[in-house]
């Protein structure tokens, strides 16, 4: 019963949230009566007109299918080098230092030598949002595979699991929570890297428009892209992220 009501209360609640944002941003647009804080119907009319000619849509599917390659790309590669160094501890001595390096390497510096070293092709711009995500990645999942269960796996040993088996059935499922972490922050990194590798050197994306409006000094239409944006990764998160998270959690009391 207790369970029920409280599923029923964290929508109202998630939408009264969002009313008194709005709410609040209608009432210091009024009072400060500035250019520079367009009313919210102003950045809505904006976001429809955007859209109705199509050039939204547009940056958007761009900017978004750079998103995904990058993610794919980091995600798979990381997920592999973090077990890889999480399970042997003279690969992860001699890598710890490079992690570090990475770790710290402003993401301006990483996309600025990707264009000078490749040029400003697609390749670059992909490769530069990889390097500045895959050590969060490994680092992540490094420290789940460090915790990973020892007599679990003795078990699986045991009854003669397959690398398959142990994988889906005994790593996987500890290491989880740790991938999705990688994967809720990694999504929120990309996408802020890929505005900057956008705005430095390719001529669509959201970056690149949001360039353009900044010089025009267009702060609704700032707005309206990156509420465009930012919705879009919400409804990611909803619709694909959280369910996936409850199912492969089911195995838990």
């Amino acid at each position: 019963m207790q369970k029920t009501l409280t599923r029923k209360l964290i929508p109202g609640a998630a939408s009264l949230s969002v009313l008194a944002f709005l709410g609040l941003w209608q009432i210091l647009a009024m009072v400060l009566h500035s250019s520079n804080l367009p009313l919210p119907e102003n950045v809505a009319r904006v976001f429809w007109q955007a859209c109705v000619s199509g050039e939204l849509p547009y940056h958007l599917g761009v900017t978004l299918l750079r998103l995904v390659v990058s993610f794919v790309i980091a995600m798979s590669l990381g997920c592999a080098i973090g077990i890889l160094l999480g399970q042997h501890k003279k690969l992860d001595a001699f890598f710890d230092n490079w992690l570090v390096i990475f770790l710290n390497v402003p993401a301006l510096v990483t996309i600025i030598l990707c264009y000078v070293w490749f040029g400003l092709v697609e390749s670059a711009a992909i490769l530069a949002v990889v390097i500045n995500k895959l050590p969060n990645v490994v680092v992540t999942v490094r420290e789940g595979t460090r915790t990973l269960d020892q007599d679990l796996l003795e078990m699986a040993r045991c009854y003669r699991f397959g690398k398959r088996k142990t994988f889906v059935h005994v790593i996987w499922p500890q290491l989880h929570p740790f991938v999705m972490a990688a994967t809720r922050s990694g999504l929120a990194l990309i996408w802020k890297i890929i505005l900057v590798v956008e705005l430095l050197g390719r001529s669509n994306g959201m970056g690149y428009q949001l360039h353009l409006f900044f010089q025009m000094f267009d702060v609704a239409s700032i707005l309206a892209y990156t509420i465009a944006f930012v919705s879009v990764i919400q409804l990611f998160e909803v619709l694909v992220l959280k369910p996936l998270d409850k199912k492969s959690q089911r195995w838990r009391r």
